[in-house]
């Protein structure tokens, strides 16, 4: 999970709808329910979060998926927020779409979707990705796993656990595909060894934006190439870092 660093303020509408916020669960069900902008707040998430889904980091487009607006905290538990552009962020997936699919192949939704973040969470335990450290808590096993982070006290560790099952982030079908883009990175490495090309290149091609786009798993691809990604971030993207 990366931090995706707020700009602006989501536009007009949501700034008007948001000057006199609902006050308890049903009223902000109802004018969520309503409100007739959310493609032009989505498409400045999206712009912000460089088109990665704001908990798996996964590229829903390039997957024939799309996204939703997720409340960080849900509008049931703080109905005065379901305005507040701070609390947005774009999720796969899409609500009505990509569930009916999921739910057609047996598979279990994640992110904002998951079964558990739709109930209550635990905001002191719970790792947002609008918080500024939130990439420290978890690290990138090659199975396709996340998993805390080395390091971290027992208090940490028990936060970075409780949001992977609370958003699902090890759901089999995150797992198949982390799996995957790690054994592709691996390939292109030893392909790169092989035949004495640049590695900075290469880690550059996927942790450095194009039109405002990063490619899939930004997190766990910062975390296969270690120091070199820190170098080429640094060199080439300082506000990613």
């Amino acid at each position: 999970m990366r931090c995706i660093t707020k700009q602006g303020d989501g536009g007009y509408h949501l700034n008007q709808s948001n000057a006199n916020p609902p006050q308890d669960h049903s009223s902000a069900t109802s004018r969520w329910g309503s409100f007739g902008h959310k493609s032009d707040v989505l498409s400045f998430l999206l712009d912000e979060q460089f088109q990665l889904c704001c908990y798996s980091e996964l590229r829903a487009d390039q997957e024939g998926l799309g996204y939703h607006i997720e409340h960080v905290e849900n509008k049931s538990q703080n109905p005065p927020r379901t305005f507040d552009y701070t609390n947005l962020a774009a999720s796969a997936l899409h609500s009505e779409d990509d569930l009916l699919i999921f739910k057609a192949q047996s598979w279990e939704a994640f992110g904002g979707h998951a079964r558990e973040k739709q109930k209550s969470v635990d905001l002191t335990r719970f790792v947002s990705c609008h918080q500024p450290d939130c990439r420290r808590f978890f690290a990138y096993l090659s199975d396709g796993r996340i998993v805390p982070k080395d390091g971290l006290d027992l208090s940490e560790k028990d936060k970075a656990q409780y949001t992977i099952d609370l958003l699902n982030l090890n759901s089999p079908y995150l797992k198949v595909l982390r799996q995957k883009w790690w054994d592709e990175l691996d390939d292109l490495v030893q392909e790169h060894l092989q035949k004495q090309m640049d590695l900075h290149h290469l880690a550059s091609i996927d942790l450095v934006p194009i039109n405002r786009k990063l490619s899939r798993f930004f997190s766990l691809t910062r975390q296969y190439f270690g120091q070199m990604a820190e170098q080429v971030l640094q060199q080439q993207a300082p506000g990613l870092v």
